[in-house]
């Protein structure tokens, strides 16, 4: 960390930032980090990114999706300075009204925020999007969702490959069936804690836009799941409602057809984020990340209510036991940094 800090401070002096001050900004789930630049006498702010290669990280797709998504007047961080090879960017600092943190100290926006996060949508959608994006299709949405079997039910049961097969081939199909389509960029993480309320802007541009980098071609429901089926805040169902009335409006998609791709790639999210969230606990020792499995739950049995999903929701609930405080002690007990 010593040697990285070093190199951070040369990248930052080299970019015009000499004498900033550093303080760290909340990061996400990967092996990036995020630093606020302060410089002390301007007051001028930016992010300094600090993706280590040498970890897997690449900061090449998150400059590449930021440029993409900027040229259609979406408010995604400038980037100031690069450099790639190292690991580092210099970004825009868009501020701190997350939307988890405005909508709490203001409930009263909160239909407006969500309406401008489905606009964001609709725009990004009526663009063809960059050449080459990798698809996420209907056999990799599979296997993630399989993720909620390799972790999550060994974690708390044991390993059971007839059950995992069974759950994959019965999500699989379903995909297949209702939701096969990858015709948009899908940002894959866009919910209330990456996306930004700048209200000094004006129409889309008021939402900022974090944590792109991993962007495929998805299905246009992806992103609109993700918002309003949110791991870490419940959205009220009105809201989630109109927001995916406002959306089939604004783009003529059918509802029907629309509703039951919402709900299919729905039990994908909320399976594959079961999996990812015990394997952050039992192998990363991030135990605060079960705290959010009862909310994922929720989701996830509403989705699989839908008709759409009737050969998938008995294997589901036959396969994964119910996130209730005596199979998250379990997990917690299991997890990495307790051992």
């Amino acid at each position: 960390m010593a040697e990285r800090d070093a190199m951070a401070r040369v990248f930052a002096e080299a970019a015009g930032w000499r004498g900033a001050a550093f303080a760290p900004l909340a990061g996400d789930a990967s092996n990036r980090r995020y630093l606020r630049l302060t410089d002390p006498g301007t007051g001028a702010r930016a992010v300094l990114m600090d993706a280590p290669p040498e970890k897997g990280e690449d900061t090449r797709p998150f400059v590449r999706i930021a440029e993409y998504l900027a040229s259609l007047g979406l408010s995604a961080p400038r980037i100031l300075a690069a450099d790639t090879e190292r690991g580092f960017l210099l970004l825009e600092d868009l501020g701190d009204a997350l939307f988890a943190r405005v909508i709490p100290s203001d409930p009263t926006l909160e239909d407006t925020l969500y309406e401008a996060a489905t606009d964001v949508l609709v725009t990004l959608h009526e663009h063809a999007p960059p050449a080459d994006l990798a698809a996420y299709d209907a056999d990799t949405m599979a296997d993630l969702a399989a993720l909620a079997c390799d972790w999550y039910a060994a974690g708390a049961r044991g390993a059971d490959a007839g059950a995992r097969a069974a759950m994959r081939a019965a999500i699989h199909a379903a995909l297949e069936t209702h939701a096969s389509s990858a015709a948009v960029l899908i940002q894959r993480d866009y919910h209330a804690e990456n996306l930004l309320w700048l209200p000094g802007r004006a129409g889309v541009a008021r939402v900022g836009l974090l944590d792109f980098q991993d962007a495929l071609l998805g299905h246009p429901a992806y992103d609109l799941v993700s918002l309003l089926q949110d791991a870490r805040r419940d959205v009220p169902p009105a809201v989630a409602t109109r927001m995916i009335a406002r959306y089939t409006a604004r783009t003529g998609a059918d509802a029907e057809a629309f509703e039951r791709a919402y709900h299919v790639l729905g039990a994908q999210r909320n399976l594959r984020i079961m999996g990812v969230f015990a394997r952050l606990c039992l192998r990363d020792g991030k135990p605060h990340y079960l705290t959010l499995m009862p909310r994922v739950w929720d989701h996830l049995m509403s989705d699989l209510d839908h008709p759409a999903l009737a050969g998938l929701a008995p294997i589901v609930r036959a396969a994964l036991p119910e996130p209730d405080a005596e199979t998250l002690n379990m997990l917690r007990e299991k997890c990495a940094s307790s051992r």
